[in-house]
């Protein structure tokens, strides 16, 4: 399959910037400001909200904007938009090697974000975030900007939504203090397609899949298997609403040996066929 589907580079977004680099660009949106088709990027995008009203819908999920929210963006997750007169923020559009760059002051899993892309900020964490944005806008401006220095800011602002995406998330917190869940949420990510089964997992994590399973509903409230349904359905989404393949594609490229096994996966998952979600929601 060759089908990609909607996939958005930073390239097309040039014209509008407010300032920007060479793997970086850098705006301020204001007012009314509406995205009607849902879409993937390949870049990482994050938004720093100061005030705002409407909808942000995140590989389907629908989140209201409002003051002193951070919006975080992998490559491949889906998303549309809908932006009120009030709205107000700064957005940073930043190509992957300068991801990987300061990638490392994520102090999580990347999955973990994409679970929880929307995060309210504390004053203080806003503060400092609004501080990096305004510093990277400024550089981005100067007569000779310091791509080392506009890193530097990046890994802060990474830092600060890491620290209030832990203030904020059971989960995250739980990923810090138990290795062996943040494991099998990383693995998960890696063979989802492929290994549905939690005895897969719990074997590449040399523990039982019965003792795996009590981990995950103590410290996570989900049974184990349920973790890797989310991630299938996600996917599932992502390519119905991406992608002209067809039903039956997609359920072979998501490890399902027939397409009736993967309609009655989804449906009993979403209360939606695969073949209504694309065309109705």
């Amino acid at each position: 399959m060759t089908d990609l589907g909607p996939v958005m580079g930073m390239e097309q977004f040039r014209q509008h910037q407010t300032a920007g680099a060479e793997q970086l660009i850098f705006n301020k949106i204001q007012g009314v400001n509406n995205i009607h088709v849902p879409h993937q990027h390949d870049f990482f995008m994050i938004l720093l909200f100061v005030k705002g009203k409407g909808n942000h819908i995140i590989d389907s999920v629908k989140y209201p904007i409002g003051e002193r929210q951070v919006h975080v963006l992998f490559a491949g997750q889906l998303h549309k938009w809908k932006m009120e007169s009030s709205t107000v923020g700064y957005q940073l559009m930043i190509a992957r090697p300068l991801l990987e760059q300061f990638a490392p002051y994520f102090r999580f899993s990347f999955s973990n974000y994409q679970n929880h892309p929307v995060i309210p900020l504390s004053k203080a964490g806003f503060d400092g975030l609004l501080h990096a944005f305004q510093a990277i806008n400024r550089e981005l401006k100067s007569a000779s900007p310091l791509l080392s220095l506009i890193t530097a800011y990046a890994g802060v602002i990474a830092a600060t939504v890491s620290k209030e995406a832990e203030n904020n998330f059971q989960q995250f917190r739980v990923y810090q203090s138990h290795s062996v869940l943040a494991q099998f949420n990383i693995l998960i990510d890696e063979s989802y397609k492929d290994h549905k089964s939690v005895s897969y997992y719990a074997s590449k994590l040399h523990i039982s899949a019965n003792y795996l399973n009590i981990l995950c509903k103590k410290h996570l409230k989900v049974a184990a298997t349920q973790l890797i349904n989310q991630r299938v359905v996600l996917e599932a989404k992502r390519l119905l609403q991406t992608t002209t393949f067809s039903i039956k594609e997609i359920a072979y490229e998501l490890g399902f040996n027939d397409q009736a096994h993967f309609s009655n996966f989804f449906k009993a998952r979403t209360a939606a066929s695969p073949s209504f979600f694309r065309k109705n929601i």
